[in-house]
């Protein structure tokens, strides 16, 4: 019986001292589990804000350039206004010329015509006052 108690206490001893042991393995386990999470979360965390910050980098960079894509387009909308008011005044120059051109030929046509019929009357008027005098 001395050996079934001794024996009833050593496995009782056993029995404690690995059940306490697995409390400590879980305890252990559960805090490197935390800092596992905690780690995971913070490289998380930074991979969010490396994320942020490529992302306004980018919207930072495209603003730029649709800036300077709106410039680009005002600047050849200006250069083309100005080019379609050269066009229009050397368009309103030829046509001033062109009407300064006509107006003279039509000058110097009505002159010639009033000369042909000045001469014509002059001539009948000759005419007239030679049958006159016969």
């Amino acid at each position: 019986m001395k050996k079934l108690l001794l024996n009833t206490a050593l496995l009782l001893a056993l029995s404690l001292s690995f059940t306490s042991c697995r409390d400590t393995k879980k305890a252990d386990s559960i805090e490197e589990a935390m800092e596992n999470v905690s780690d995971a979360v913070e490289e998380a965390a930074d991979d969010v804000k490396e994320a942020t910050d490529d992302a306004m980098e980018a919207t930072s960079e495209t603003m730029d350039e649709a800036g300077s894509t709106l410039e680009k387009a005002a600047d050849d909308i200006d250069e083309m206004a100005n080019d379609a008011v050269d066009a229009t005044n050397e368009a309103l120059d030829k046509a001033e010329k062109a009407v300064d051109d006509a107006a003279k030929s039509t000058g110097k046509a009505l002159q010639d015509a009033s000369d042909a019929v000045e001469k014509e009357v002059q001539k009948i008027t000759d005419e007239h006052y030679e049958k006159k005098k016969n």
